[in-house]
């Protein structure tokens, strides 16, 4: 069986050249049979789809993506998955790179293709971080989400809330259970 993973972790990359649309139409053209198609984050290997698909493989199977980064990100995540693939038998075929087997030829390609995947994910972590650098010099940066509440309404809140019960106080303000418990702990410890 060949089956091809297509993944997308930003509403960015549904318009480029990396849309799930556009994977899956270079996985249907390279064979795949039946596709597993997500949006998650690459940096991690626990995406749920991903999971099942990677349980669902078995000897004999092909596993066939558009590129390296709809893989992995990181040369030891990739390189393991890889070799554990290869191990049970099963190939990989990333198309920008070729079929992925136990060879010493496709092994060093593996380690230089996955090394730069690896580079890449690094200089957009550091372009990042630069730039969050930039913005804590600038006039009324605040780390984080901006807040919802202004300290008032958690006031008008907090009142209700002695005559009202959590339910009621959510109807009046529109502010969550779940925030108005957090606030009323956080005062609670300030007392």
């Amino acid at each position: 069986m060949i089956y091809g993973y297509a993944r997308v972790s930003t509403t960015g990359q549904m318009k480029d050249g990396n849309s799930l649309e556009h994977q899956e139409k270079r996985l249907i053209d390279a064979g795949a049979k039946e596709i597993i198609k997500e949006g998650y984050t690459g940096t991690t290997s626990n995406r749920p789809q991903f999971q099942e698909l990677l349980s669902k493989l078995k000897e004999g199977d092909t596993l066939v993506v558009t590129k390296l980064d709809r893989f992995a990100r990181s040369t030891i995540q990739g390189a393991t998955i890889v070799q554990n693939l290869i191990d049970k038998g099963i190939k990989v075929n990333i198309l920008n790179m070729g079929v992925l087997d136990n060879t010493p030829g496709s092994k060093l390609i593996r380690n230089i293709f996955f090394a730069f995947a690896e580079y890449e994910r690094d200089m957009i972590v550091e372009r990042t971080q630069e730039g969050k650098a930039v913005a804590r010099t600038k006039d009324g940066f605040k780390e984080g989400r901006p807040k919802k509440y202004t300290i008032e309404q958690l006031d008008h809140a907090m009142e209700l809330l002695n005559k009202h019960s959590y339910t009621q106080v959510e109807k009046m303000t529109k502010i969550s259970k779940a925030t108005l418990v957090r606030e009323k702990r956080k005062r609670k410890k300030l007392e």
